[in-house]
């Protein structure tokens, strides 16, 4: 249990902001998974501090196949994340938390497989939901792709495709996902 969840009581329920990775935070260049290669996208660091200071979750969901392909490992993911986070947290914001899937039908090993977690499929979002009190009414997830729209509608909350820059698109979105009520 991280530090966020255990700080918060168990009926405060929040809104979240599920970003997909690639695509939203940083520019899709195939297969990413070491920080040298990765070029954040405008207004990333900004919007993601603007959902912190509003009080949302700010949330992670990516598909990363490259691990089922054989391209690179899980600990790469991990590391990335870990460095994206360091990064975000020098820029005075954080992601609450990170899920990524590692499995693709056409994968090798145990990797090759179809799993509800990768998108359009539902699962990370409702492992997250089920991890932290989510308001789904609240909630909304930024991709950029058609999958990414279907895993939110198939876990109940609204999705929004990514497009310029981030803070603005956030900007304009959690006025009208409502207030904390505090």
């Amino acid at each position: 249990m991280t530090e966020a969840q255990s700080s918060l009581p168990a009926v405060t329920r929040r809104g979240a902001v599920f970003f997909d990775r690639d695509g939203v935070l940083n520019r899709d260049t195939g297969y990413v998974h070491r920080y040298a290669a990765l070029e954040w996208l405008p207004g990333v660091f900004e919007a993601v501090k603007r959902v912190n200071d509003a009080g949302f979750y700010a949330f992670v969901v990516t598909n990363q196949s490259g691990v089922a392909r054989g391209y690179y490992g899980e600990e790469e993911v991990r590391a990335l994340h870990a460095a994206m986070q360091a990064e975000l947290r020098r820029r005075g914001a954080r992601i609450d938390a990170w899920a990524y899937c590692p499995h693709h039908p056409e994968g090798v090993g145990a990797y090759r497989r179809s799993c509800d977690r990768r998108k359009p499929g539902p699962g990370m979002l409702r492992d997250l939901m089920a991890a932290w009190p989510v308001d789904l009414g609240r909630s909304v997830m930024i991709g950029d792709k058609p999958s990414d729209l279907e895993a939110a509608r198939a876990a109940g909350v609204r999705g929004v495709l990514a497009s310029g820059d981030l803070d603005a698109l956030v900007a304009d979105l959690l006025p009208r996902l409502g207030t904390i009520d505090a």
